[in-house]
C-alpha cells in the first residue's frame, strides 16, 4: 500500500435528509456541478469523478495547499446546494442529512476500485443497464494518485 501523499484522495459520500428521491435529475445536477466546478479556485478543493444517486451522492476530491478544511467546505457545498435544489425543486425542510462519511484513499488501485464499484450503483438498483448509461455523473478535474 502506497503512503499517503501531501494531499491525499478523499471518497466522499452525502446523503439525502429522509433519502428523499430528488437528486437524479438535470437541475439537481448541474447545481452541484456547478459549485463544484468553482471549488477549485475559491475553496481549493479538486472534484475529480462523481455520481448523483436518486438519494445520495458520491464524490472523490482532493484539498489544495491552501484549501479550507474539509467539513467547513463540505458544509459549504451542502448549504449552497440545498437552498438553490430546495428552491428549485419547491421543497421543504433540511434537504441533507447532518453528517457525511469520507475515506482517504490510500493509492491509486483503490481510487479505480472504488470508483469502479460506485460507478456500477445504477445498474445495481436497475436504473440503467449500463454504467455509461446513468446521466447524473462527471469528472470535473483528473484527479492522479
Amino acid at each position: 500500500v502506497a503512503p499517503f501523499t501531501a494531499e491525499p484522495l478523499v471518497f466522499f459520500t452525502v446523503v439525502v435528509a429522509d433519502r428523499r428521491s430528488v437528486l437524479a435529475n438535470p437541475d439537481a445536477h448541474g447545481i452541484l456541478r456547478g459549485l463544484w466546478e468553482r471549488s477549485a479556485e475559491r475553496d481549493g478543493w479538486w472534484v475529480g469523478d462523481y455520481i448523483l444517486m436518486p438519494d445520495h451522492v458520491h464524490l472523490f476530491a482532493r484539498a489544495g495547499r491552501e484549501s479550507m478544511p474539509m467539513r467547513k467546505w463540505v458544509q459549504m457545498w451542502k448549504s449552497v446546494s440545498a437552498r438553490e435544489i430546495l428552491k428549485q425543486q419547491e421543497l421543504a425542510g433540511p434537504f441533507w442529512q447532518a453528517d457525511y462519511f469520507d475515506r482517504y484513499l490510500r493509492s491509486g488501485e483503490n481510487y479505480a476500485e472504488k470508483w469502479a464499484y460506485v460507478k456500477a450503483n445504477p445498474v445495481r438498483k436497475g436504473l440503467v443497464n449500463r454504467p455509461e448509461d446513468w446521466p447524473y455523473q462527471g469528472q470535473i478535474h483528473l484527479l492522479r494518485y
